[in-house]
């Protein structure tokens, strides 16, 4: 979403604010400028022509200036070939125009208005048909998602598949439409100083297929951010090419023109500057082969819906054990659920799952994701009523 809708709304459009980012680590890179030989060059005319030296002096002058020549023409070729790169990966790169329902007050007829743009990148060509992957941040709530290609079609949009969670969604576009895919890299041989380029359209499409150049920050870092699906720590990759308001599903494409990452987020603070986020290629083919098969990224399911303890409001932890600090309290419950099967109810107290402390409700989303499977049977420990239980579940499927 552009800028204003995020912001105003306090939503997680485009590119976000990230609430209470945790940076694990903190690396900053300096970059120095060399002053190079071209002081000896200029000294040379200065030296006493009254020796043989002298011509060997002028023969140094001349290699000199001949080696910088062949640098200058080096450096020519290396930019020529960055805008080769650039030329083709932009067709990959396309405009999306988040549209939503929207009913005029005066005669009540309902209308899709444009609500926000943001960015994608076509990864797949079958047919006449083209799929392309985005952030889902940037399509969320959309009625209708329209595609802006880099010959200026606009093409209506078929929305596969999404994973709020991980904030990657899937689309499709068919008919006749000229475009092209951009080949993934492995993010996983990516390194802090590998340049790096950001394609993407901020601030609206106006400004579509603007390039940024930056280097790879720093590689496996974690972002604690707010998602409709609730709280998740997202690993990403940092870097300091420029991301803004509308890169959000752009590309983050590597020396060799190839998809690293998917542009994802930054750190939009007063003092701050070159926090950008992506998400890493390698993570996000994985999401998107489950969303083109299921439509959704299939994970065990419990069941319940939580809340932590700085969440609930004061008269409620009066009822809580004085020995209870931290948990995740079920606030409603699924009743053809896993968790309502094994006979947990409304405000227990979860403290443990498979013998791993649960602190919070992020917790155990990320111990129930990460650990365990569909069918998996795990022990849960909480309290009720002040006495600490325990109860088996057997894991089902979210689809």
């Amino acid at each position: 979403m552009n800028e204003q809708n995020q912001f105003n709304e306090g939503s997680r459009t485009e590119v976000k604010q990230v609430k209470s980012s945790k940076l694990k680590g903190v690396i900053s890179t300096v970059l120095a400028g060399v002053i190079g030989s071209a002081l000896t060059i200029t000294a040379l005319p200065y030296l006493p022509n009254t020796n043989e030296d002298a011509p060997k002096a002028i023969v140094s002058e001349d290699n000199s200036v001949a080696e910088t020549s062949a640098k200058l023409n080096v450096q020519q070729v290396s930019a020529n070939s960055i805008a080769d790169m650039v030329e083709q990966a932009s067709k990959a790169i396309v405009g999306i125009v988040n549209k939503q329902q929207q009913t005029n007050r005066f005669n009540q007829t309902s209308e899709a208005v444009d609500s926000g743009t943001g960015s994608g990148v076509i990864f797949k060509k079958t047919g006449d048909s083209a799929y392309i992957v985005t952030n889902n941040h940037v399509i969320e709530n959309a009625n209708e998602i329209e595609v802006s290609l880099h010959d200026g079609k606009k093409v209506k949009a078929e929305l596969i598949g999404t994973d709020p969670l991980t904030d990657i969604a899937v689309l499709k576009i068919s008919g006749e439409v000229d475009v092209e895919t951009l080949p993934f890299g492995d993010s996983s041989l990516l390194r802090a100083g590998d340049q790096v380029l950001a394609i993407g359209n901020p601030l609206g499409l106006d400004l579509s297929r603007t390039v940024t150049q930056g280097i790879v920050s720093a590689v496996d870092r974690t972002i604690a951010v707010s998602t409709s699906a609730g709280e998740w720590d997202l690993e990403v990759i940092q870097t300091d090419a420029a991301i803004n308001p509308g890169n959000s599903g752009g590309a983050l494409i590597n020396a060799s023109g190839e998809l690293v990452g998917i542009n994802s987020l930054k750190i939009s603070e007063s003092g701050v500057e070159g926090l950008g986020f992506a998400i890493p290629i390698n993570e996000v083919q994985t999401i998107i082969n489950e969303l083109i098969e299921n439509g959704q990224v299939i994970r065990p399911y419990l069941g319940v819906g939580l809340a932590s303890f700085e969440e609930l409001p004061s008269f409620y932890l009066q009822n809580i054990p004085s020995n209870v600090k931290q948990g995740a309290i079920i606030s409603n419950i699924d009743p053809n659920s896993a968790a309502a099967k094994a006979g947990l109810q409304e405000e227990d107290i979860l403290v443990s799952i498979g013998g791993n402390e649960i602190t919070n409700a992020n917790d155990l989303r990320k111990y129930l994701y990460t650990k365990y499977s569909i069918g998996d049977k795990v022990k849960i420990e909480f309290y009720r009523q002040g006495k600490l239980e325990t109860v088996e579940v057997t894991l089902t499927s979210n689809k």
